[in-house]
This record gives C-alpha cells, structure tokens and sequence, in this order.
C-alpha cells in the first residue's frame, strides 16, 4: 500500500512539472529552455544604415539623449524591429526595410573631384538629394587635392569600406616642381613617413603625362594610403608637390569621360562587385568603370 502511494505521488509531481512548463518535458542536454536571440537591431546600426550617419556618430547622439524608439530615450543596448519608430532630434528616421544588405535603396557615387573643392558645400550639393538626406565619402581626399572619390548614402556601407579600403591599392597622380633623380624615387618607393609609419608602395615611376613648364607628372601605387600620406612622401623627398590626384581606389578607376566636377552612379552589379570585393585585391573592374 505504501509502494502504491509513494509510485501516485511521483506520477503527480511529474504531471505538476509538465504543466508548468507547458505540457512539455525538460531538455535532458542542459535542464533548461534554450535563450531566445535578441530581436531587431541595435539602434546604431540601423541610423547608420539609414545613412544618415556612421555608426560611431550614431553611438554619441544616443549618449547625449538625443534618439528615442517608441518615445523612449533610447541606450546603446536598445533595439529597434518592424514600426518601432526612430527619432533623432524629434525628428522621424526612414528606415530601410532590408537595410542589412546592400540593395536597391542604397545608392553608389564614383565621383571627379575638383581641386579645392568642398565635400558640404560643392560635391554633396550637386548629387540627387532624391536618394537620401546625407552623404558619406570612404576615404576623402584633403580638400587642397582631388580625384576619384566613392561616396553612398549608406552609412553601413561606408563603414565597411572605409576599414575594407586600408588594403585596396591605391593609384595617385603627383605633380611636382622639378624632376625627381633616381635616388630619391628609391628612397620613396620604400614608403617611410612622418613619426615611424610607413606605407606599402608597389611602384612609382614618372607618369605619361606632358610635362607643364618646370612641373612632372608621377604616378605611384600604394597599398591603403591616403592623399595626405602621398604628399608627405614627395615632401620628405624634398619636393614640392602642387597636386594630389587619386585615380583609382581599390576595384575602381577615373576614366576620361568623366569630368572634374562630375559623376555617375554605379551599376547595381558594380556596387555588389564593390560590396563584395576581397580586402586584398589584385584586379580592377573592367575598363568601362
């Protein structure tokens, strides 16, 4: 009678734990339910895909209050999903329904560059403000230069790439007052700049271009450098350097057609070549681009 009483008590506890976990029996790999993934995205993330800053410009306005979901101030581990609405400053953020891949919503630029001329208030203000409220250069030329710039309006994208162009080769044309000796081209092909960094140089060499009065023309290749880096390789040289151009930036070439001053959106299937291009490139896009 015991034994009976003992086996109906076991089979009650064991209906009274099914029922509190809803009918179902425990997991017998680690005793309990496994964690749900967090839903949504981090609220960074989704300001700098709607291209209206990047994500670490995003990370100080939550800092300083300036962002809400929902009417809420939002904090860096808040997220948003489906209608959540996005404030920043008040004002109502658009948010991409598939910003988490590159798509139809995100907008390319290969841009000429004029010499001197502003990002703000000359190059941004001439691109179709129909594609979105804020530009993003990856890796801009100093103003006093000029070239070949990619710029997008989305501000993931622009992430990405800015860390991704680091290792992309880089062509540049430098013009200088005077003509660099053999000596001093050695010298800077080893790429050695201010305060110890140095900069991978692949090849530089006199360029093809005529030369004006007493200035050259020369072309050099480096691997993730900047204008800025470029022009203090030629002044360590002792040369003076009027003019930086950028002429290609990892899979991207300026071409002829395009004039200072101009530019042309990329092809969906170049942005994707873009989007998807290794970190060590040995190619270029095709001679259209």
């Amino acid at each position: 009678m015991q034994s009976w009483s003992l086996r109906t008590l076991a089979r009650a506890m064991a209906r009274r734990e099914r029922s509190k976990s809803g009918g179902r029996a425990p997991s017998g790999r680690s005793g309990r339910a496994a964690e749900a993934p967090e839903a949504g995205e981090r609220v960074q993330k989704a300001l700098a895909q709607a291209g209206i800053a990047s994500r670490r410009e995003a990370e100080g306005w939550i800092r300083a209050g300036r962002v809400t979901v929902n009417g809420t101030v939002a904090e860096l581990g808040s997220r948003v999903i489906g209608r959540d609405e996005l404030r920043v400053d008040g004002r109502v953020v658009r948010r991409s329904r598939d910003a988490s891949r590159l798509g139809k919503e995100t907008t390319v630029f290969l841009c000429h560059r004029s010499t001197g001329e502003s990002l703000t208030q000359g190059l941004y203000t001439r691109l179709p403000r129909r594609v979105g409220r804020r530009f993003l250069a990856v890796s801009p030329m100093p103003r006093v230069d000029g070239g070949l710039e990619i710029i997008t309006t989305d501000g993931a994208l622009a992430e990405r790439l800015q860390r991704r162009v680091r290792r992309w080769p880089t062509e540049f044309i430098v013009r200088v007052r005077g003509e660099l000796n053999a000596a001093r081209l050695e010298s800077l092909s080893r790429g050695e700049l201010d305060g110890g960094r140095t900069v991978a140089v692949s090849s530089v060499e006199g360029s093809a271009t005529e030369p004006e009065g007493l200035n050259r023309w020369y072309r050099i290749i480096a691997i993730g450098a900047s204008g800025k880096d470029i022009r203090q390789l030629f002044e360590r040289q002792g040369a003076m350097v009027s003019r930086v151009q950028r002429t290609s930036l990892g899979p991207l070439t300026l071409t002829r057609d395009l004039a200072r001053g101009q530019f042309r959106t990329l092809t969906a299937e170049e942005a994707q070549y873009l989007e998807a291009a290794p970190e060590r490139l040995t190619e270029r896009l095709g001679p259209d681009l």
